[in-house]
C-alpha cells in the first residue's frame, strides 16, 4: 500500500529537495492567477519549525477545552481527547463517544506520521444482507433508525491508543470541562437548536425526545441551557477508569441493550463492543507541488484525495485560479473520475484488496486525467494496476461529522475527523450519548446482478468504507506545514481537495480558501453553494456544461491552518468554515 512514516518520506524526498528549494525560493516572485488574493507563502524548508498552541474545532466550548489542556502542558493528543469529550456533548448531532474517527498524528521529535483507525466494526452476527427485508434493501431512513445500523464504537479506544503513545497529561485530567458542562449545563447554539427542532427522524426518537423536551412539553431552543447528567456520569467514569470501563462494563451493556430495542433490533452485543480494537496504521503520503500531503489509508478514502491532487497536477486549467470557470469546470470533472474509482475500489483492506498503489500510479493517473475534458456525464471507474473489477457500489452515506486540528508547543499536530455518521447518529442514546449509525456506510446491496461482490459489502467484524480523510501537510524535508479536514459525508473528498488547491495552488489565506463556494461532482450532477458563485462564474460554468444545482449533501465544516510568514513573523494562518459554528484560535 506504500504507507510511509516521515522517516520513509525523507528518502522519498531527498532527490526532490533541491527542486523543492528552488520552487520555494521563486514562489514569492511567481505570477499569480487572475483572481487569486496573494497570501504569504506556506512554509518552505527555511521556515522555523511550526509550533503551537493552535486549536480549530466546530464549537467554541470545545476549542477552549483544548486550549486549556495545552496551557496546562498537554500534548496535541491530550487536547484532542478533551475536545472530543466536549464535542460529544455540545455538538451531539455530529460526533461523540458512541461514534468513530480517523486521526492523523505528526510527532515533531521523531518526524513520524501515524494514522489511527477508530472506525466502527460490524457485529459478529452481521451478514451481507444486513439491511435487507423481504428480499429488498430497506429505505435509508428506516435503516438509520434501526438497531441494525450501529457498529461497535471506536473513537474512545482510538483516542486511548493515541494517548498511550503521545499523551503528556494523565488521562483522568482530560474530561473536566466535559463533565462540568454536562452537569451544570451549556447554552444551546443556533445550529444545534435547528437540529433539535426537526419534526422527524433521529431528532424525534423517544431517546432524543427525552433529552430535548422541557418539563412543560416544549422543545429546547437556542439560548436555553441544556444539561446531561447521564453524560456527566459517563465521562467521570471514563476519566477514572480509562477506556477499559467504556468497553467492558456498564456503558457497553447499555449500548447493547439500546441497540436490541425496537424498531428492527440490531445484533451488536456487549461481547462485540468488548472485542473492538483500534488500528495503528502508517500514513499514506504523496508529493504535491512542493509539499507532501498525508492522509489515512483505507478504509478511509484519503487515497481518493491524493488521486484528485495527482490529476490536478496534470491539469493546467486548475492553475487559473478561483475566479476562473475553466478551473472550476476542471475541478468538477476530476471529481467525477475520483468518485467513480473510489466508489468502486475502496473498502476495508482486511477484507478486500484495495489497489492503493494502482490508483496513484503515475501512468494511470495521467490516463484518467486525460479523460476529464471530454466527460459529458458520470465517469466510469477505471482499471488501475492491481485492481479487481468489483461490483457496482450501493453505499448511501448520510451526514453528521466534525473535524478538529490541534498543534501543541512541541510542534506535534493532530488532524482528526470524527462522526456518529448521520445527524444524531441512529437517534438512539445510551449512557448519555447518541449511538452511531455507521453500518449504513456499507453498501446496502452486496452484489451486482451478475453476482460480483461490492468492495464495501457488509461482513462480520468489517469496517465500513469512510469518506473521512483528515490531512497533514509537510514540506519536502518532512517538516510540518499544516493540517486541514472537513465533515460532509461523501462530499468530504471534494471539500478537502478544494481547500488544498485553494491554499497550496491559488495561494489564498486559509479563511478565504474555506469560504469559497463548494462544488461537488459525484455521478451526473453538480451540487454547489450556488449563492456563493458569482453570476459570471455560474454563466461560465454553464457554458462549459457544468450546470450548478443546490448542494444536497452535508455542508462543509473545514477547520485547519497553514504555517506561514506574516508581517509579524511566522505563525498559524488558521480558519474555521463559516458554514458552521467553529473557531480557530492560538490563545
Amino acid at each position: 500500500m506504500n504507507l510511509l512514516s516521515t522517516r520513509s518520506l525523507r528518502s522519498l524526498t531527498a532527490v526532490a529537495a533541491a527542486t523543492a528549494l528552488a520552487l520555494a525560493g521563486c514562489a514569492g516572485g511567481a505570477e499569480r492567477p487572475a483572481g487569486a488574493t496573494p497570501a504569504a507563502a506556506p512554509a518552505a524548508v527555511q521556515a522555523p519549525p511550526a509550533r503551537g498552541p493552535f486549536v480549530a474545532a466546530a464549537n467554541p466550548l470545545a476549542v477552549e477545552a483544548g486550549l486549556k489542556v495545552l496551557r496546562e502542558g498537554g500534548s496535541a493528543v491530550d487536547a484532542a481527547v478533551a475536545i472530543q469529550a466536549v464535542l460529544g456533548l455540545v455538538e451531539p448531532q455530529s460526533s461523540g463517544l458512541g461514534g468513530g474517527a480517523f486521526m492523523m498524528m505528526f510527532d515533531a521529535a521523531t518526524g513520524e506520521i501515524t494514522s489511527y483507525d477508530g472506525r466502527e466494526t460490524a457485529p459478529a452476527a452481521a451478514t451481507p444482507e444486513l439491511f435487507y427485508e423481504n428480499g429488498r434493501p430497506l429505505g435509508v431512513g428506516e435503516a438509520i433508525l434501526s438497531g441494525r445500523s450501529t457498529g461497535a464504537p471506536g473513537a474512545v479506544a482510538m483516542l486511548a491508543m493515541a494517548h498511550r503513545a503521545h499523551g503528556r497529561l494523565p488521562w483522568n485530567a482530560l474530561f473536566g470541562d466535559a463533565e462540568r458542562l454536562a452537569r451544570d449545563g451549556f447554552t444551546i447554539s443556533p445550529r444545534l437548536a435547528g437540529f433539535i427542532a426537526a419534526t422527524r427522524g433521529q431528532a424525534r426518537t423517544r431517546w432524543a425526545d427525552a433529552w430535548f423536551t422541557k418539563a412543560d412539553g416544549t422543545r429546547y431552543v437556542a439560548g436555553d441551557v441544556l444539561k446531561n447528567p447521564a453524560y456527566a456520569e459517563t465521562v467521570a467514569e471514563l476519566a477514572a477508569g480509562g477506556a477499559e470501563v467504556f468497553y467492558n462494563g456498564r456503558i457497553a451493556r447499555e449500548i447493547a441493550a439500546t441497540v436490541a430495542q425496537e424498531p428492527r433490533p440490531g445484533a451488536l452485543t456487549a461481547e462485540d463492543i468488548a472485542g473492538y480494537r483500534p488500528i495503528e496504521r502508517g500514513a499514506l503520503c504523496r508529493p504535491y507541488r512542493i509539499y507532501v500531503v498525508c492522509v489515512p489509508p483505507p478504509p478511509s478514502s484519503g487515497v481518493a484525495v491524493l488521486q484528485l491532487l495527482a490529476m490536478a497536477e496534470r491539469t493546467p486549467d486548475i492553475e487559473a485560479g478561483p475566479d476562473s470557470a475553466d478551473a472550476w469546470a476542471a475541478f468538477a470533472q476530476l471529481q467525477r473520475l475520483m468518485y467513480a474509482d473510489r466508489d468502486r475500489y475502496v473498502g476495508d483492506p482486511g477484507f478486500v484488496g484495495v489497489p492503493v498503489q494502482g490508483l496513484l500510479d503515475p501512468d494511470y493517473v495521467a490516463a484518467r486525467a486525460a479523460l476529464a475534458p471530454a466527460l459529458t456525464g458520470a465517469a466510469e471507474p477505471g482499471l488501475p494496476p492491481g485492481g479487481v473489477f468489483t461490483g457496482a457500489d450501493a453505499t448511501r452515506e448520510p451526514a453528521g461529522t466534525s473535524h478538529l486540528v490541534v498543534v501543541d508547543a512541541w510542534g506535534d499536530a493532530v488532524s482528526m475527523t470524527t462522526t456518529v455518521e448521520s445527524v444524531f447518529g441512529s437517534g438512539r442514546m445510551a449512557a448519555g450519548f447518541f449511538l452511531n449509525n455507521q453500518l449504513t456506510d456499507f453498501s446496502f446491496t452486496p452484489v451486482r446482478p451478475d453476482g460480483a461482490p461490492a468492495a464495501n459489502a457488509v461482513a462480520a467484524g468489517k469496517r465500513p468504507r469512510s469518506s473521512m480523510s483528515p490531512v497533514i501537510i509537510l514540506d519536502r524535508s518532512g517538516r510540518l506545514v499544516g493540517a486541514v479536514g472537513s465533515p460532509g459525508g461523501p462530499s468530504i473528498l471534494a471539500y478537502n481537495a478544494r481547500a488544498l488547491i485553494a491554499i497550496l495552488d491559488w495561494g489564498l489565506p486559509v479563511q478565504a480558501a474555506f469560504d469559497l463556494p463548494n462544488l461537488v461532482a459525484r455521478g451526473d450532477g453538480f451540487g454547489a453553494d450556488t449563492d456563493r458563485f458569482s453570476e459570471d462564474l455560474r454563466a461560465g460554468l454553464a457554458a462549459r456544461g457544468v450546470a450548478l444545482s443546490p448542494n444536497s449533501s452535508e455542508n462543509s465544516g473545514l477547520h485547519g491552518a497553514i504555517w506561514r510568514q506574516g508581517p509579524d513573523g511566522w505563525g498559524w494562518d488558521g480558519g474555521a468554515d463559516d458554514r458552521r459554528e467553529g473557531v480557530a484560535r492560538t490563545h
